[in-house]
C-alpha cells in the first residue's frame, strides 16, 4: 500500500518547512520564535496554540497563537478573512459537528478550549466549509501582537498540474470542476485559451480549502 505524503507547512518565524505532524514540535523549539518573543512587550497572559484544519481536506491547516481573553467571534473573523469569506454567509461553532451543541461566539477562548476538546466551525449552511479546531498547548507569555490572533505557521499549497499539458497549474476552471468532473487545474497559458462559457473566467489558485466553492476567490491572506 502506498504511503500518503503528509501535508507540509512553513513556520512564519524562520521559514523552515516541515510536515504538518512535526510543526508543533518545531514551533516549541524555534529559535526565531524565541527571539521574537524576547522582544514582545506587555505582561504575560494565557496564550493558546490552536491547530485549525479543514474537516474534509486536512492538508489545509493553520497554527495560531490566540489570546485566552479573545472570543470565538475573533476566531470566526480570522477564519473568514484568511480562508472562507465569499458572500457573508452565517457561521457557528459547535462541539460535535453539525448536530452538536452550539457554542456562543461571545465565549472566551480560555473558557472553551481544554485538552481533548475539538470545536467545529461551520461557514455557510448551503455549500458549507467546516473547520476543526483543537488546542495543542497553553502557556503564559507576552503576546506577539496587539491583535487577538497571531499566525505562526500554515500549510504550503500542494503542487497542482495543468490538465491540458502537465505544467504547474496557476488557475482553476470552475466549469471543468462541476460540469466535466475533472480537477480543472490549468497553467496560465491554458487558462487564457481554455473554453469556459458558463462559469466565467478561471480563478487563480489560492491557499484555501474553500477554493472553487460558492463565490470564493481568495485572496487567502492573513488579515493582519
Amino acid at each position: 500500500m502506498a504511503t500518503r505524503t503528509q501535508s507540509r507547512g512553513q513556520c512564519l518565524f524562520c521559514q523552515h518547512e516541515t510536515t504538518k505532524g512535526a510543526m508543533s514540535r518545531h514551533l516549541a523549539g524555534c529559535e526565531a520564535r524565541a527571539a521574537t518573543r524576547a522582544q514582545a512587550k506587555g505582561a504575560p497572559e494565557p496564550l493558546y496554540h490552536l491547530r485549525a484544519q479543514d474537516a474534509y481536506n486536512p492538508e489545509f491547516w493553520l497554527d495560531l497563537e490566540v489570546r485566552g481573553s479573545a472570543r470565538l467571534q475573533d476566531i470566526d473573523s480570522y477564519l473568514r478573512a484568511i480562508w472562507l469569506e465569499c458572500c457573508g454567509h452565517l457561521s457557528q461553532f459547535s462541539i460535535g459537528g453539525w448536530r452538536g451543541d452550539e457554542i456562543a461566539t461571545s465565549r472566551k477562548v480560555s473558557a472553551v478550549f481544554q485538552p481533548g476538546v475539538q470545536l467545529t466551525h461551520i461557514y455557510d449552511f448551503g455549500t458549507s466549509s467546516e473547520t476543526l479546531i483543537k488546542m495543542a498547548r497553553v502557556y503564559s507569555a507576552a503576546p506577539l501582537s496587539k491583535h487577538p490572533i497571531y499566525l505562526m505557521a500554515r500549510n504550503l499549497m500542494s503542487e497542482a498540474t495543468c490538465i491540458m499539458c502537465g505544467r504547474p497549474a496557476t488557475h482553476l476552471c470552475i466549469e471543468c470542476l462541476y460540469e466535466d468532473d475533472t480537477a480543472g487545474m490549468l497553467c496560465a497559458e491554458h487558462a487564457a485559451s481554455h473554453p469556459h462559457e458558463d462559469y466565467g473566467e478561471p480563478i487563480e489558485l489560492v491557499n484555501s480549502p474553500r477554493l472553487g466553492m460558492c463565490g470564493y476567490t481568495g485572496p487567502a491572506e492573513p488579515p493582519y
